[in-house]
C-alpha cells in the first residue's frame, strides 16, 4: 500500500513538472523567426562607441553595408584646426538565420580632449552623412551621463522620443549607458528598430552597453551572435574567453561591464578578471554595469549565482554604484554602517521597456517605482556623485540622492538637489513626428491610470 501511494505521488510530481516545464517551454527555447532581409547598400546603422580602456582618447566607430566586405574607412576631421585622416576599417561578412550583412568598424585613436570632431563612413564609393561628436577635456574633472536599463522597444515604439525628451533636458550629457536588453530580440527587424530608438544619439555620443538575455539566442545553453560584437565593437578586443566584459576609464570614472547571462564556469572567469581590474584601479569613482540585479526585486531567490560571483568583490574593492536592468522596474538600494548611515554601493535596478513586471517589496529596499518608464542621470562634481531618477514619460523627478567621497567622510544621502524637478515635452506643430509622438504620449498615459 504504502508503495502504491509512493508511486502514485512520483508520478503527481512528475505530472505537475512536466505541466510547469511545457508552460515554460517557449520562454526557455523559443527563438522567434527572423523574417528575410537584404542590407542596405549605403553605410548604415552607424554607433559610436568607446575604443579601449582609454575612454578619453580612443572611439570606435561601427556599420553595416551590402553584403560583402569592400574597401571601407572613415573620413575624420579635426573641426579645431581643420586637418583630416581617414581610417581604415575592419570589415566581416555576418550570416545570420535569415541573411546577411557586411559590419566594419573603424578605430579612431589619439583623439585630443576639448575639440569637436565630425566624420562620415565610406564602404566602396557609398558615404553615410555627416555626423560630429565632442572630446571632453581630462582636465574637467565634472562628468554627466544618462543611464537606461532594459529598452527591447516593440516595432514602431516610443523610445526613440523618450530617449531626445531625455537627452534635451540633459544638454551636458557626455555618453549614454545601458543595463542590457536595448534590442528586442537578436533579428534583423528588431536590430533595425534599436537603431532607429538611437537615432541621433547613438551618432553623436559614445553608447556604452552590456549583454542581456534578450540579446541571446534561447537555448539548453544560449548563444550569442557575432553580430553583437561587431555592432557593440569595444566587446571585439576585450572579450576574456567567451565572455562580452569590457572596462574603460573615463575620467575619474572606471566602468566594469560584465556579461551576466553566462553559465557558472563562465561567470567564475568574469569574477576573477573583475577582481584583477578592481585591484588595479586608481581612479575615484567606481561602477560596475550588469544586466541581472544582483539583488532581485522579484524574489529573494533570484540571480543568486551573479549575486554570489561579483558582491562580495564590489564591496570589498569599493565600488560605488551598480547599474542593473532586467526586472523591468525602478528600484534603488544601498548598504548602511553599524549607525544606520547610508553608505555606497548603491545598487540601482531600472528600465526604459514597453513591458514592466510586478515586484516583491523588500524592506531592504529605499526605493520602489513600478508601471512606467524610468532614466538616470549621473553626475560627479568633484567629491560628489549625484544619481538622478526621472519618469521618462511624464518628465518629472522621481528619486535622487548623492555621495560624497572625501578623507572625512564617504556617505550618501538622500535629497531634492538642484535639479529640475519636471521636464515638459512641447510638439512642434509642424513636426508631424512629434504630434504623432505627443499622441501615443497620452495614449500611453491613460492605459497607465
Amino acid at each position: 500500500m504504502r508503495r502504491r501511494i509512493k508511486l502514485i505521488i512520483s508520478l503527481l510530481l512528475l505530472t505537475v513538472l512536466c505541466i510547469w516545464c511545457a508552460s515554460r517551454w517557449d520562454v526557455w527555447f523559443e527563438n522567434p523567426e527572423e523574417a528575410p532581409y537584404e542590407a542596405p547598400n549605403v553605410p548604415s546603422r552607424i554607433l559610436l562607441t568607446f575604443g579601449d580602456e582609454d575612454g578619453m582618447g580612443s572611439r570606435n566607430i561601427s556599420w553595416l553595408c551590402g553584403d560583402e566586405v569592400k574597401e571601407a574607412y572613415v573620413e575624420v576631421e579635426d573641426m579645431d584646426d581643420g586637418t583630416r585622416d581617414q581610417i581604415t576599417a575592419t570589415g566581416e561578412v555576418f550570416v545570420s538565420r535569415s541573411g546577411k550583412a557586411a559590419y566594419y568598424v573603424a578605430r579612431l585613436r589619439h583623439l585630443r580632449g576639448g575639440h569637436f570632431y565630425r566624420y562620415r563612413a565610406w564602404t566602396g564609393e557609398e558615404a553615410s552623412p555627416w555626423y560630429t561628436f565632442f572630446v571632453q577635456d581630462a582636465a574637467n574633472a565634472n562628468t554627466s551621463f544618462l543611464f537606461m536599463g532594459d529598452i527591447q522597444d516593440s516595432i514602431g515604439g516610443i523610445a526613440n522620443q523618450l530617449l531626445k525628451i531625455a537627452f534635451r533636458a540633459n544638454p551636458d550629457t557626455e555618453f549614454f549607458v545601458c543595463g542590457g536588453d536595448l534590442t528586442e530580440r537578436p533579428t534583423d527587424a528588431y536590430w533595425k528598430e534599436t537603431f532607429e530608438s538611437i537615432d541621433s544619439v547613438g551618432q553623436t555620443v559614445p553608447v556604452l552597453t552590456v549583454t542581456g538575455n534578450h540579446d541571446y539566442l534561447k537555448g539548453v545553453i544560449g548563444t550569442l551572435e557575432r553580430r553583437f560584437s561587431l555592432i557593440h565593437s569595444y566587446f571585439l578586443d576585450s572579450m576574456v574567453g567567451e565572455n562580452q566584459v569590457f572596462s574603460v576609464q573615463y575620467k575619474n570614472i572606471q566602468f566594469f561591464c560584465l556579461d551576466s547571462n553566462r553559465e557558472f564556469p563562465y561567470l567564475w572567469t568574469q569574477r576573477k578578471w573583475l577582481e584583477e581590474k578592481l585591484a588595479a584601479s586608481k581612479v575615484k569613482w567606481k561602477i560596475v554595469v550588469l544586466h541581472h540585479p544582483l539583488y532581485s526585486i522579484r524574489g529573494s531567490m533570484n540571480n543568486l549565482i551573479q549575486r554570489w560571483m561579483f558582491d562580495d568583490l564590489i564591496r570589498e574593492y569599493g565600488v560605488d554604484l551598480v547599474l542593473q536592468g532586467h526586472e523591468h522596474a525602478y528600484a534603488r538600494m544601498t548598504q548602511h554602517s553599524n549607525n544606520g548611515t547610508a553608505i555606497p554601493p548603491i545598487y540601482t535596478v531600472s528600465h526604459c521597456s514597453p513591458k514592466s513586471y510586478r515586484i516583491e517589496f523588500d524592506k531592504r529596499f529605499d526605493k520602489f517605482g513600478s508601471g512606467s518608464r524610468y532614466y538616470q542621470k549621473v553626475c560627479t562634481r568633484g567629491d560628489t556623485l549625484f544619481m538622478s531618477a526621472y519618469d521618462a514619460t511624464e518628465g518629472t523627478l522621481y528619486d535622487s540622492l548623492y555621495v560624497v567621497k572625501s578623507m572625512a567622510e564617504n556617505r550618501l544621502v538622500d535629497c531634492g538637489h538642484d535639479i529640475p524637478e519636471k521636464i515638459e515635452f512641447t510638439p512642434d506643430p509642424d513636426n508631424k513626428k512629434d504630434v504623432a509622438f505627443a499622441e501615443r504620449i497620452q495614449e500611453y498615459k491613460k492605459r497607465r491610470k
